[in-house]
């Protein structure tokens, strides 16, 4: 189905549009609506030589029209796409309510990517919203998103935003924007909910081989494909949570409809960064049981992952029986694995290079003692890796010290410790986006001083850089995190 993948021309766009060869009921085709005042904020040059359009940059009102949806790229197909979703736990029918993906940008290594307009205005999904972005979450967007990219975890990105010229209505009077998100694709767990849920099972057959093929060739010839493509989404799963909780990253709101097939992190609403480390933390205002908090990522995800399993049923077996037998045996090996790649992380975090079954005692410990005197996670493990002392009580308490000495038995060998020392310095960030930063940048830029904003952006581009002081990044105003919400940005 998918046209073979064409050298692009560095001076112009070289879209294709694969989606809209799948059937009619996975989309609608939808024009963007055009802005009144279209201006670019901001304009990602690293990414748009990436996809093979840093020649757009030359001129900043072409840049403007085509990032605010007034002027079409060549070659594009904009639709809108049909997707459902359980939203905490219930089915819902969804789409992209203000979002329009232009089509598929295949950038100089022959790599597709979708190009998408969020916050472009009504589309057929949009329900009662009026499908416009605020311009504070579509910044929000961006630095978080540049963020989890430079500490190195999966994850869709931002080439623009563009302010609109036009008011949008909140709960407050908001400057509006569109935000241009690149994805490897925004296909989820969702997307087929929709297609077994409102579709044919020739079009869920049609659907399940497109993203094998799009995302996954390499088991097009598998026995069983569908089966396949469940383990290898799961991996792909465990993979992006470890890594969240590498970094002390809160999604927030891991709906089906914002697990992505890829493996990448997408829909940056009510997330944040955890400073105090514990498990039960929550910023979303939306999630009152905490049902999305730092320390249930991983069974939400295996949760969501049965969600993806139930609707590609049909294509494991033609015997239900046996197609559900398939697929528990292959979802049961999700708590194994995942603790084992949770493990294995926190055991780089803290330079073990040949772990034995006694390090488990090591790192519970240790994250045991970190909640109990509310120690800040990031500068926990950046201070180990200094060999350096933080503020928190954490540092003069006898307990800690004790497991010290023993991690530092485990570590401090001659000839493993710069090898130790090498290794935490790449799995342990200096700087994250601490949430009192994020929100006074966000303020000050949606007021038109983007000074802090930028300041930020370049510190968080570096974020292993431990030849660098950010001491003053480090330190988090007393008691702000305690009442700290976060919203959806809808």
């Amino acid at each position: 189905m998918m046209n073979m993948l064409t050298k692009g021309n560095s001076q112009t766009w070289n879209f294709q549009n694969s989606y809209i060869e799948l059937p009619a009921k996975l989309y609608m085709k939808q024009l963007p609506i055009s802005v009144k005042n279209p201006q670019i904020i901001y304009f990602n040059t690293g990414l748009a030589k990436e996809l093979g359009l840093e020649f757009i940059s030359e001129n900043e009102a072409t840049v403007a029209d085509y990032f605010s949806g007034n002027k079409i790229p060549e070659g594009a197909a904009p639709i809108a796409q049909a997707y459902a979703g359980h939203q905490f736990g219930h089915f819902t029918m969804l789409g992209d309510g203000r979002a329009i993906l232009l089509g598929e940008q295949i950038n100089p290594d022959n790599k597709r990517f979708d190009i998408q307009l969020k916050g472009s205005g009504q589309t057929p999904y949009s329900k009662s919203g009026d499908g416009r972005a605020t311009l504070s979450s579509m910044l929000r967007e961006y630095i978080m998103s540049e963020s989890i990219h430079h500490l190195g975890i999966p994850t869709t990105r931002s080439l623009a935003v563009t302010q609109t010229g036009e008011k949008v209505y909140r709960e407050q009077v908001n400057d509006g924007a569109v935000l241009t998100r690149i994805a490897s694709s925004h296909i989820r767990v969702g997307t087929f909910e929709y297609v077994i849920n409102y579709c044919s099972k020739e079009n869920l057959e049609i659907f399940t081989r497109y993203v094998v093929d799009r995302h996954y060739p390499e088991i097009s010839d598998a026995d069983n494909p569908a089966l396949e493509l469940l383990k290898i989404v799961m991996h792909k799963q465990i993979d992006l949570i470890v890594n969240w909780m590498r970094v002390s990253f809160i999604h927030g709101v891991m709906n089906t409809d914002n697990m992505s097939i890829a493996g990448e992190t997408m829909d940056y609403g009510p997330c944040a960064f955890m400073n105090t480390y514990n498990p039960k933390t929550v910023f979303s205002s939306i999630d009152l049981n905490g049902r999305y908090a730092f320390g249930n990522q991983s069974t939400i995800a295996h949760w969501n992952l049965a969600v993806f399993a139930s609707t590609l049923l049909p294509f494991i077996s033609d015997n239900k029986e046996k197609a559900i037998q398939l697929a528990e045996e292959t979802l049961n090996k999700f708590p194994e694995e995942f603790s084992m790649n949770w493990y294995q992380m926190m055991y780089k975090k803290l330079g073990i290079l040949k772990p034995i079954q006694e390090d488990k005692v090591l790192v519970d410990t240790l994250l045991q003692l970190m909640d109990n005197h509310q120690a800040d996670y990031t500068n926990t493990f950046a201070a180990l890796t200094l060999n350096k002392v933080s503020d928190d009580s954490l540092f003069t308490s006898s307990k800690f010290n004790e497991w010290r000495k023993q991690w530092e038995n485990r570590t401090n060998h001659t000839d493993n410790r710069i090898k130790a020392l090498k290794l935490m310095q790449t799995q342990n960030p200096l700087v994250i986006p601490r949430n009192h930063l994020v929100e006074s940048a966000l303020e000050n830029a949606i007021q038109g001083n983007k000074s802090q904003f930028n300041e930020l952006l370049n510190l968080i581009s570096k974020p292993y850089d431990y030849k660098s002081n950010h001491d003053n990044f480090q330190t988090m105003p007393a008691g702000f995190d305690d009442c700290y919400k976060t919203f959806c940005g809808t």
